[in-house]
């Protein structure tokens, strides 16, 4: 399968996973500010955005989620790269190392740390917020010119909805709306948990929005995690604070190991 994906930017491949119900759009306020010293390449996981769902009976776990992006590394000639990840992308960027496809890992706010599924379903549901974005979605350009109603439409994900402009505000509430997806990869994630990290032997750095709403910081019990608070930040803080979140991505893909020392 053929993942849709932007590449910018020079110096180390550095890949960019979005969450749940986005798409690559979302990394918008920091594409710029990370070009000059990453080679970035920004992708749509499959059934979001522009790339297509993965094959019938291949359930969207985040495990098969990063086989769908080691797939994209192969055919970009790529072995191991820096991998950041936000919400779901974060998980998927976990799951990429213990695949030994990744330098370093950079997470901010990740799902599954949870330690415990979080559903006792046994399928897919629809969700009625995505039914309403949907059915509001030929009104959407419209309707978030509204400071007020880009509020209300992004406050569970962005500690500041003033900040993101309505055409912006726009293409994520689309992106959530247009998902093919959303149900199938939300039940494979909240049925699960991220299991391995004790298996991570690379620099991984989790960064957690100290006003996110959707997930409270959870340890990783990884052997080389560095664990960081974002100030004022929600769950997708690249709107809330764009420096701040540039400057975590590129000390996390920054990061090496320690020698270690000769055995005596």
């Amino acid at each position: 399968m053929a993942l849709n994906f932007i590449r910018t930017g020079t110096g180390e491949p550095l890949i960019l996973i979005h969450g749940i119900g986005s798409e690559l759009c979302v990394w918008e306020p920091v594409i710029d500010r990370l070009a000059s010293g990453r080679d970035l390449i920004a992708l749509d996981l499959p059934g979001f955005g522009h790339s297509p769902p993965l094959p019938d009976g291949v359930d969207p776990t985040p495990a098969a989620l990063a086989g769908a992006v080691a797939t994209l590394l192969d055919e970009l000639g790529l072995d191991r790269v820096h991998v950041a990840g936000n919400s779901l992308g974060g998980w998927v960027a976990l799951e990429l190392a213990k695949a030994n496809r990744a330098h370093t890992v950079t997470c901010i706010c990740p799902a599954g740390l949870w330690g415990r599924p979080l559903t006792r379903a046994t399928g897919p549901t629809q969700s009625p917020a995505r039914l309403a974005a949907r059915a509001l979605a030929p009104a959407l350009p419209l309707l978030l010119q509204s400071e007020s109603l880009r509020r209300l439409a992004l406050a569970n994900f962005v500690a500041h909805p003033e900040r993101v402009p309505a055409e912006a505000a726009r293409r994520m509430v689309s992106s959530y709306a247009r998902a093919t997806a959303y149900e199938a990869t939300s039940f494979a994630m909240r049925s699960s948990f991220f299991t391995g990290a004790e298996r991570l032997d690379l620099p991984v750095t989790v960064a957690w929005g100290e006003r996110d709403r959707l997930l409270r910081p959870a340890p990783l019990r990884a052997p080389h995690v560095e664990t960081l608070t974002l100030p004022d930040c929600g769950h997708v803080p690249m709107w809330d604070d764009p420096a701040l979140v540039t400057r975590v991505l590129l000390a996390g893909s920054s990061r090496t190991l320690a020698p270690t020392a000769p055995a005596a």
